[in-house]
């Protein structure tokens, strides 16, 4: 992820994770992403059970029972492996993992195991009762997505009244003091509704907000044709900045970040360089830190069935299974070719890629999304949107 708010606006100082000797168990949550250990922030998909139907869902959810879902029991033992492991986040998802009975149960016990909890919800179901009880268990973030304003998001979402639901949800976390954000998948569906999010930010009093880029997986595979051109995205990532700093100008701090497309960290660097050259360097600086996309490296994801992955996206390539092997060992198990190669991912990326002077920074993109599209997982990421001029080949 690449924190517009922190390097656009420069709310992060390269100072500032370096104050922590920049480990993960040591940092505070939003500079996290500037660790040098890089434990990784795990996903757990609770269930894969969703109330809504959304067109870009990766776990391609209903809503029905599904079967061999992690029991209580396994998901605690799970969660003290990754308490002894280190990991410094779990983050609870789903299908939508509020339906599952006992997520207070299991948020509490992460938390009580020294573990920051969030939870990646559609908010639609959480009442005031609920957001009571989530602030009870001391949860770090509750991130809800919301997809456009209303006509949007309830046609990308499937079920009409999903918007005005996950707005009271959203306004239910805020009275009881949780941080809440929200979570925009951005594609050529809804990218005209990004200023009118902006403004809902603003009203709602909303601190945070994470941009994502279309991936192409699960249901989302068949939107690769709504994805934005590489023109289209250079605009929308420029309107992110922009409408990032007019908040910030008018006084209202908000955590912007854009999501899983690293060439967003080069791209917002050469216009630094244009706008601000001392402060450009100050970014490349916190860019290095960052080290780009850290799928099976410093995130990972764990399936409702145990199922371990290099990402929540990456869905058709399991590690192993927590049923059979602890997290732990099964992430640092480098006799998996492609693990091995995920913890490196420099050597083995191939075209432009290879050749792109931001590589470090980059890491290479999403792996998923090349695959997706080319069948080789160490093809270019088709979603980089940078010119062979900015990326150095000549």
């Amino acid at each position: 992820m690449i924190g517009i708010s922190k390097l656009y606006c420069g709310v992060v100082e390269p100072s500032d994770p370096l104050r922590y000797g920049r480990d993960s168990s040591q940092l505070p949550s939003h500079l996290l992403q500037f660790s040098k250990d890089k434990k990784p922030v795990v996903v757990w998909n609770v269930t894969r059970r969703c109330n809504l139907k959304c067109v870009h869902c990766y776990s391609q959810s209903r809503n029905l029972d599904y079967p061999d879902e992690l029991t209580t029991e396994e998901g605690k033992g799970f969660i003290d492996d990754l308490a002894a492991f280190g990991a410094p986040v779990i983050l609870f998802s789903g299908g939508e993992p509020t339906i599952r009975p006992d997520l207070f149960e299991l948020a509490d016990y992460a938390r009580k195991k020294g573990m920051r909890a969030v939870i990646s919800t559609n908010g639609t179901l959480i009442t005031k009762d609920m957001a009571k009880r989530l602030k009870d268990i001391g949860l770090s973030y509750v991130g809800v997505s919301l997809d456009g304003m209303k006509e949007t998001n309830d046609k990308f979402r499937g079920v009409a009244g999903a918007f005005d639901a996950a707005l009271r949800g959203i306004r239910n976390c805020k009275e009881e003091g949780i941080k809440v954000g929200l979570r925009f998948t951005m594609n050529r569906r809804n990218a005209q509704d990004i200023p009118d999010i902006f403004r809902l930010l603003e009203r709602e009093e909303v601190p945070r907000i994470c941009f994502y880029h279309l991936v192409y997986a699960g249901r989302g595979t068949a939107l690769v044709k709504e994805d934005l051109s590489h023109a289209e995205t250079r605009k929308v990532v420029d309107m992110i900045m922009d409408e990032t700093r007019r908040l910030h100008d008018k006084g209202f701090p908000a955590e912007v970040l854009t999501v899983d497309n690293h060439a967003d960290g080069p791209y917002l660097y050469l216009r630094m360089k244009k706008e601000d050259p001392k402060r450009a360097e100050e970014v490349m600086e916190l860019l290095k830190m960052n080290q780009g996309n850290s799928s099976g490296n410093g995130i990972g994801c764990v399936s409702w069935d145990g199922e371990v992955y290099a990402d929540q996206f990456w869905r058709h390539y399991s590690f192993g299974n927590i049923r059979k092997r602890p997290f732990s060992e099964i992430w640092l198990d480098r006799s998996n070719e492609v693990m091995a190669k995920l913890k490196d991912k420099r050597p083995h990326v191939k075209g432009r890629c290879a050749e792109c002077k931001w590589l470090d920074i980059c890491g290479g993109n999403f792996r998923v999304r090349a695959e997706a599209v080319t069948g080789d997982l160490w093809a270019p990421d088709p979603a980089c949107y940078l010119t062979d001029e900015e990326i150095g080949i000549k």
